[in-house]
């Protein structure tokens, strides 16, 4: 697959400063390899032998199935299904049902866009750290980010160490969690007050804010990275 299919100008993505930066990252790098998956890879015979080998999961077929392109994904679940038919389901001397539970499994445990996402997203985050080390201009956009959500607070912070960091970590490290926790504050006192809504005695009327109203849905999206899908 090509580089540039995977990676973004990291820089880019602190500019816009609209939630998690480490979300939209994964977001945009997910929108491009289903685009590429269903379009120029369809003719890459390295491409189709690694989908036709792990597949795909649950949430990604369906972001397929709504794409458009049934023509392509048909193609694609045509060889994938003949290669499970011949690896999970042809006789064999020494085949045992416990192995074809295995071979199965391994199917349907795997994703190809999982794994080309997290290859991505990795390569994005030390770029974070290389730059942070490196460009002054990047970490004042990284300083005025408004929050990260959890699962890549815990990702960021796990990885700031002074191999990728001489000068930096600590900072790097500081203001991370500042962020982090001032969001996560704010979002409490945010859910608090949804919470009292259902107080007879509250005052309904001037706490029902966006900030308060949508609180709840908030707190899920930094909880698991994800924006909430209808």
């Amino acid at each position: 697959m090509r580089d540039d299919i995977c990676t973004i100008p990291v820089s880019e993505v602190f500019e816009e400063n609209d939630g998690c930066p480490i979300c939209r990252m994964r977001d945009t790098v997910e929108q491009r390899i289903i685009s590429y998956i269903l379009g120029d890879a369809m003719m890459e015979p390295d491409v189709r032998i690694e989908t036709n080998r792990v597949g795909f999961c649950e949430k990604h077929y369906d972001k397929m199935l709504n794409y458009r392109a049934r023509l392509q994904l048909s193609l694609i679940l045509q060889t994938h299904i003949d290669e499970i038919a011949k690896n999970v389901f042809s006789k064999g001397l020494f085949t045992t049902p416990a192995k074809r539970g295995e071979k199965a499994a391994k199917v349907s445990d795997t994703c190809f866009i999982c794994d080309k996402i997290e290859y991505g997203v990795s390569r994005m985050i030390e770029t974070v750290y290389r730059c942070y080390e490196n460009e002054r201009d990047f970490r004042e956009l990284f300083n005025n980010q408004t929050m990260f959500c959890l699962p890549h607070y815990e990702r960021l912070i796990s990885g700031a160490d002074k191999k990728k960091m001489h000068r930096y970590s600590k900072e790097f490290a500081d203001n991370l969690t500042r962020i982090t926790g001032d969001y996560a504050k704010n979002l409490h006192e945010n859910i608090s007050k949804y919470c009292a809504i259902y107080d007879y005695r509250a005052d309904k009327e001037n706490m029902k804010v966006p900030e308060i109203m949508n609180s709840v849905d908030t707190a899920v999206d930094f909880l698991v990275g994800r924006k909430s899908e209808e």
